[in-house]
């Protein structure tokens, strides 16, 4: 299958991480749906991507809402008729105060965004990957360094990170028998609209983006769109039973993928 055939979502993806990625998809040839709550930022991802915004396809959703995310992939489908690639990406945080003191009503919005809304993308995914013809193709799940180690102050954002951890190694289990992989990509503070808050650290240094060979990018989400574009060509086809190993300090795959060409299974 050639670049030019190959469909995209992108969840969150009208700011941050998940606009860097919409364009870095769509100059690599990817016709890509855009997924987010806000349709305003997501026509503006659209004129920003210029000539190649005429291969995609803004879809205003809720990825917390059942409803709303099977009205995204069955747009997806009539438009596009298959899906190569899910990155789900939309997340949120509380804000940050003592565990003791958070309401019920925050952690569950936390929890509802950035899990639950990741498990409703992933069963639509299932469901029209393991169907469409060539069958199979890839998930990528945005963890967080949170998913290792939690800040202070952030027990719903590091929950929700660490249960990724798990659904990538579920869904990546469960989709070896339809051709189905999945990783995880897990960054540190990208200096985006959502961390504004967190661009000075404990020691007062701008913390920055590392590519895949653990070099130094300027700050934000130009070095994010390189990292997941580098991922995203440097593994086997769409599809394909192979190995995705590791790549570096900022990208973990943590989830049990297909042998690779010599029938090592790797983890």
């Amino acid at each position: 299958m050639s670049a030019q055939e190959k469909i995209a979502i992108v969840t969150g993806a009208g700011s941050g991480i998940g606009k860097a990625t919409v364009l870095g998809l769509l100059k690599e040839k990817y016709s890509v749906v855009l997924a987010g709550r806000r349709s305003e930022v997501l026509m503006q991802t659209l004129a920003e991507a210029g000539t190649y915004g005429s291969q995609a396809l803004a879809v205003p959703t809720d990825v917390s809402d059942a409803a709303s995310v099977r009205d995204l992939f069955e747009k997806t489908k009539k438009t596009f008729g298959r899906l190569d690639l899910l990155f789900n990406n939309a997340g949120t945080g509380a804000a940050p105060i003592p565990l003791e003191d958070l309401p019920v009503k925050e952690w569950r919005r936390v929890i509802d965004v950035n899990l639950t809304g990741a498990f409703l993308c992933t069963q639509a995914a299932f469901r029209l990957m393991k169907e469409q013809t060539p069958r199979g193709g890839r998930i990528i799940n945005n963890g967080s360094i949170s998913a290792h180690a939690p800040r202070p102050n952030s027990a719903p954002y590091t929950a929700s990170k660490h249960a990724i951890t798990g659904l990538t190694k579920s869904t990546a289990l469960e989709g070896r028998k339809y051709d189905i992989a999945c990783g995880q990509i897990d960054i540190g503070n990208a200096q985006t609209e959502m961390t504004v808050r967190m661009r000075e650290g404990a020691t007062g240094r701008q913390r920055l983006v590392h590519d895949r060979n653990g070099h130094e990018d300027a700050p934000g989400w130009p070095g994010v769109r390189r990292l997941i574009c580098e991922w995203l060509t440097s593994v086997a086809p769409l599809g394909a039973p192979a190995a995705i190993t590791d790549s570096g300090p900022s990208l973990r795959n943590t989830a049990p993928q297909y042998r690779s060409p010599t029938g090592e299974e790797r983890w």
